[in-house]
């Protein structure tokens, strides 16, 4: 059997379709549009989630062409869905504009390449010019925007000009569709210049969504809403639909019934549990919804080597610079949260929709509604108290907590290159067991732990805190004796000791002593170290260190090498 191959990547619908990949058929979300007919339609989604490819979908559904689309469309839902919805295909004037190029390092270079994809766009309607229902000023300004000659102001109102051109030349309203309106803003605000881009991407909207009377519908997407206030201001006629909202929920991202469809498919059925576990947990609406990027990258994986394990796809495409802030930013409370989050548990937060990348930083729980409306948390349940909403929320999956650990590692290290830690190396190379703990127990109290792989986390905690003793060797995992140490520590000086650290994990305060002295038993039962005799190193620090959440005991021994001839 030829199987289809699998669109990763592919967010071009024609091009899917055409080359015959596997599709997962989201065309009911049209019959959705026109059923609520919403004038302007802002959806919130976290990246990844279909949003480009659907509104791909919705162009060359709706797009007045010589040749309606219909092979695009044949054998998927819509088509039975009666004459109501299928006599619209074809009918409309369609602006399809993404604002994905506005991720630019500055204001300047943002701006030009939106005005790139305006033109690009303007360039896609050319024939607009040709008809004789445009005056010639219409024309001469359609050619001063196609040419990058338009002022400010022309190209701040470049989509409601296209709109009302298209409406005069094609006798219909015009559906604008606008992608990822918010790349640019996000942008702007890491990068230092939000209030211009605000200021710009307000004008754009303004005049195109707000009082057109050339406009059919709208549908705008980005994975956050933004508020009114900043970017709509005065755009009543906006439908804001979030992950919170039941509406469209099953239409972006995979449900389960589709997962299992595709698994069948391609035979890998027998997978389903592993990416239930790293890849679903997502819930917009009442719908329960996989992330499809993940999905897509590791089934291709999958079929191609049975032994593939799964990896963090989607958070391996962006910087994940929300998480990032929330972290840097925690304090202790903060901190205890990301600590029961990671280790399957949930908290409870005020939820707030209208909100700006200018609020991030006012307070802790604004981080918290940016992380979830971005998708690193899901919604557990909510609730009303009094007049405010209150969320549940928890880590979705596998995949996303490894965003949290690695976003904790990489900040622990930089606390650790900044921190002076010449005490705590000095009473590890003196064997000052007692000075080392209460080191050891300061830098766990100052960190964020994990606990749902407890030996993981100390081990690397460790090895982070060593990663600065310079002049030594540390050496992790290794096989010595008759086992592996946890971690070695030498000098190239063999009249100095050997230092060898053994890691426990207890299961309560009240035995860390038994398990650091088990600890020791361990390096001494196993030999560790004396294969180091050969190398001319005659004495050994042994350390048992044992571990409960953010306490450490530490116990200490030292013994003579035998002599190796």
């Amino acid at each position: 059997m030829d199987y289809k191959p699998l669109p990763i990547g592919i967010d071009d619908f024609k091009s899917l379709i055409l080359n015959d990949y596997y599709y997962v058929d989201k065309s009911l979300f049209i019959k959705e549009l026109l059923d609520y007919k919403g004038m302007v339609n802002l959806f919130s989604r976290p990246r990844r989630f279909g949003k480009t490819l659907n509104l791909s979908m919705l162009r060359y559904f709706f797009e007045k062409t010589p040749e309606p689309s219909y092979e695009l469309f044949h054998g998927l839902a819509i088509m039975n869905e009666g004459n109501k919805y299928t006599s619209c295909m074809g009918k409309y004037p369609v602006i399809s504009l993404s604002l994905k190029s506005g991720k630019q390092p500055s204001f300047d270079m943002a701006v030009e390449s939106i005005k790139d994809e305006i033109i690009g766009e303007y360039n896609r309607h050319n024939d607009v010019v040709e008809s004789s229902k445009i005056l010639e000023n219409e024309k001469k300004r359609f050619k001063e925007i196609q040419n990058n000659e338009a002022t400010p102001v022309q190209f701040a109102k470049a989509l409601k000009f296209l709109s009302d051109c298209l409406f005069k030349v094609y006798e219909e309203k015009v559906i604008i569709l606008i992608d990822e309106y918010d790349v640019p803003l996000e942008n702007a605000y890491f990068c230092g210049f939000y209030q211009e881009m605000i200021e710009f991407i307000r004008s754009l909207f303004e005049s195109a969504l707000k009082t057109n009377l050339s406009l059919e519908f709208a549908v705008v997407t980005g994975c956050l809403r933004i508020s009114k206030e900043s970017i709509f201001t005065g755009l009543n006629n906006l439908k804001i639909l979030s992950i919170t909202d039941n509406r469209y929920s099953e239409h972006f991202g995979f449900t389960e019934y589709e997962v299992a469809q595709m698994l069948e498919y391609y035979r890998c059925s027998r997978q389903m549990a592993t990416i239930k576990k790293w890849y679903d947990g997502y819930r917009f609406g009442f719908t329960d919804v996989f992330n499809p990027w993940s999905v897509l990258n590791y089934t291709d994986r999958y079929r191609a080597d049975k032994d593939a394990l799964p990896q963090p796809y989607w958070s391996n495409t962006s910087s994940n610079s929300i998480v990032k802030m929330l972290i840097e930013k925690a304090d202790m409370n903060a901190k205890q949260e990301i600590e029961e989050l990671i280790d399957g548990g949930s908290i409870i937060k005020l939820i707030h929709e209208d909100s700006t990348y200018e609020d991030i930083n006012k307070s802790q729980d604004n981080l918290w509604n940016f992380l979830f409306f971005t998708g690193y948390l899901k919604k557990v349940n909510e609730q009303m108290l009094g007049d405010e909403r209150y969320l549940t929320m928890a880590i979705p999956n596998t995949e996303v907590k490894t965003v949290y650990k690695s976003k904790i590692l990489e900040w622990f290290e930089n606390k650790v290159e900044e921190k002076d830690l010449s005490n705590l190396y000095s009473a590890l190379l003196a064997g000052d067991h007692e000075i080392l703990e209460k080191q050891i127990t300061i830098l766990l109290r100052e960190s964020i732990s994990f606990y749902d792989n407890a030996e993981l986390f100390y081990h690397g905690f460790l090895i982070g805190v060593l990663r600065r003793l310079n002049d030594f060797i540390v050496d992790s995992n290794r096989e010595s004796g008759d086992g592996r140490y946890d971690i070695k520590i030498r000098s190239l000086d063999v009249e100095k000791p050997v230092i060898i650290l053994e890691l426990k994990v207890a299961d309560c305060f009240m035995n860390m002593e038994k398990c650091a002295a088990a600890a020791l038993d361990q390096i001494s039962r196993m030999h560790y170290g004396e294969e180091l005799t050969k190398d001319g190193y005659t004495s050994l620090i042994c350390y048992g260190i044992a571990f409960y959440k953010k306490n450490c005991k530490v116990l200490k021994a030292e013994k003579e090498l035998p002599y190796s001839q």
